[in-house]
């Protein structure tokens, strides 16, 4: 799959329409700092799946000075072209198009391309909390599973409700009614977050421990495990079983969340461990060892894709490579081959040269 085209006008700093047609292999988009290059990689993400890495809502992404947003993309996927169109208006709901048809959610979107991005915060995914980690499957999962992205969303829903409800209940006690529904959802749509959760966990380790050994000269062996509630014995079993074991659990902490006011119980409190020779690496991983970990773990994200998808994702590198030593950085590029590739830079560098492709200059919304 390749990005052949984009187009962007009102968004971000992208104020006046700006068009860019790629290179199939490598693009490198250089530019001082908030000129746009994280912006323009924001843009391609949002048309494959319709969601931003960086903003909580849509109307983030209009210009300040901009009524409405207007992303357009050229792709060639699945042998064939795609033509993708995403219009953003203050005050109204968001418009998506594929070849013309409406869309009513990102998952249309995910099924014509997907990507991987790699951002310098990344690097820090292993020493972060929970919460990284879990947007990090998350993220992986909605692009990857359709079932998968409408599950997260509902249960979003319902634990927002249930928090409203556990927040306010004693002011106002007739809230308690809602609350059995909103549990039943939570349970419901959580067992379908574990189920793809431990699934992905299991093909994350085997690809990202390959990526570590070789990357550390074959002296550390990395792995990673899925932790989620603990009334789920095996998070390897069919839905229904996960669904019995998080309605034991959500019924056994029902007093400590009335009592804490607090959603204590499902799926939003699971995590990934990563270890490195058996040390649990968020404590006892060098610097050096929790970027090496980090790199295996986008690494494998990328081999996942190309498993489950039958082509590479389009990678996208954002400032990425500055943040790594050489030996990292040629880690790096050494396994980026065969798909298309973005990366952005502050200055242009030997990077064209080596992977081949277009070189574009950003300067304050305008792409040169």
């Amino acid at each position: 799959m390749r990005l052949e085209r984009l187009e962007l006008e009102g968004f971000r700093n992208y104020a006046v329409c700006q068009r860019a047609d790629f290179d199939p292999r490598c693009n490198v988009i250089c530019g001082e700092n908030a000129q746009g290059k994280t912006n323009l990689l924001e843009a391609v993400v949002y048309l494959s799946c319709g969601r931003s890495p960086r903003a909580r809502t849509d109307r983030e992404l209009i210009g300040f000075h901009s009524g409405g947003a207007r992303l357009e993309a050229g792709v060639f996927s699945r042998d064939r072209d795609f033509q993708i169109r995403a219009e953003l208006r203050q005050g109204q709901r968001r418009r998506l198009w594929v070849n013309q048809v409406p869309a009513k959610t990102g998952a249309a979107l995910s099924a014509v391309y997907s990507t991987v991005l790699f951002r310098p915060e990344d690097l820090f995914l292993i020493r972060e909390g929970a919460a990284a980690r879990r947007r990090f499957l998350d993220n992986a999962l909605c692009q990857l599973r359709p079932r998968y992205a409408a599950a997260l969303s509902g249960y979003t829903r319902a634990q927002e409700q249930k928090t409203r409800i556990l927040r306010d209940f004693e002011e106002r006690p007739d809230l308690l009614e809602a609350l059995p529904e909103f549990n039943e959802q939570m349970i419901r749509f959580g067992a379908v977050l574990i189920h793809y959760r431990y699934q992905f966990a299991r093909r994350l380790e085997e690809y990202a421990a390959l990526h570590h050994r070789e990357c550390s000269g074959g002296r550390e062996e990395l792995t990673v495990s899925y932790r989620t509630v603990s009334s789920v014995e095996d998070p390897g079993g069919n839905v229904s079983a996960l669904t019995e074991a998080l309605r034991r659990h959500m019924e056994e902490h029902q007093t400590a969340e009335r009592s804490s006011r607090l959603c204590l119980s499902g799926p939003h409190k699971d995590d990934l461990l990563v270890s490195i020779n058996g040390r649990e690496a968020k404590q006892y991983a060098s610097q050096g060892q929790t970027r090496t970990a980090a790199l295996a773990l986008k690494l494998a994200e990328r081999e996942i894709y190309k498993n489950v998808l039958g082509e590479y994702p389009i990678l996208l590198l954002d400032d990425v490579l500055s943040e790594l030593d050489p030996r990292r950085q040629e880690f790096v590029l050494n396994r980026i081959d065969g798909g298309q590739v973005f990366i952005t830079c502050c200055e242009e560098d030997r990077l064209p040269s080596l992977l081949g492709g277009k070189v574009f200059h950003v300067e304050q919304g305008r792409i040169l």
